[in-house]
């Protein structure tokens, strides 16, 4: 219960990577906001089935600022204080750069980084007047090796790397701590997706051999969001099985 009395907003939630951050957070004690986009129905399903009470689902579009300002200021009106903000929202368009259209894009870097820096923004307002709060961002190991294919990915991947190191040295003084953690390969609706023939090629070049599972990434979260962690800012913290070291 290392996160006993804590309120955190979770971006993207109701589903997968998010779903599972927002599980695991409040199994350690938290009271969470899980934030949507287009499902709400999936996202008071992920609410209904968290242990612990008082977690609520709430509308919040990363791409559109005034969403973002009433989504915070439902979560502060409910939960009265925010003490950790969990910047996951994402999304693919994956394409050969010859091939992709520009609105393809810009669509990956306005969610994936610019959906972080709105979102952070009214965070930091709100912890600055706390003097406390953590801010973790789930990065990826593709915005640090690369990978064909993803050449917005992997910009609004590795922008948000930047983004979370300047952002640490900004609020620090006022113990506000930033960090991200960088993803894998995971297990997800989308991997599951994969045949047998593609998840071995995933696998196999994972030195741990295997991909990883939501709660690796979970737990790595609750530890950075946690008072466990008060000296540690301005870290990318892999979970990647080793494939990128």
């Amino acid at each position: 219960m290392r996160l006993k009395g804590k309120s955190i907003l979770v971006t993207g939630g109701s589903r997968g990577i998010g779903a599972g951050i927002a599980k695991t957070l409040a199994e350690q004690g938290a009271r969470v906001a899980v934030a949507y986009a287009a499902s709400p129905e999936s996202a008071m399903k992920v609410c209904e089935n968290l242990p612990g009470q008082g977690h609520i689902a709430v509308a919040l579009n990363v791409t559109d600022a005034v969403s973002v300002q009433t989504g915070f200021d439902e979560v502060l009106k409910t939960f009265d204080r925010l003490d950790g903000l969990v910047n996951n929202a994402g999304i693919t368009r994956d394409q050969l750069i010859l091939r992709m259209k520009d609105e393809d894009f810009d669509a990956v870097i306005q969610t994936n980084l610019r959906g972080a820096y709105l979102c952070s923004k009214l965070a930091v307002k709100h912890m600055l007047k706390a003097r406390a709060g953590s801010i973790v961002n789930i990065s990826s190991v593709v915005g640090q090796m690369g990978n064909a294919g993803q050449t917005n990915y992997a910009a609004s991947k590795a922008g948000l790397e930047g983004f979370t190191r300047a952002l640490a040295l900004e609020v620090a003084s006022r113990s506000i701590r930033v960090n991200a953690v960088a993803p894998g390969f995971i297990v997800t609706e989308m991997t599951n997706a994969l045949n047998a023939q593609q998840q071995e090629a995933i696998t196999s070049r994972v030195p741990l051999g295997r991909m990883g599972a939501v709660e690796d990434i979970a737990h790595a979260v609750g530890y950075l969001l946690s008072d466990e962690s008060t000296y540690v800012t301005g870290q990318v913290l892999g979970v990647n099985g080793g494939l990128y070291m």
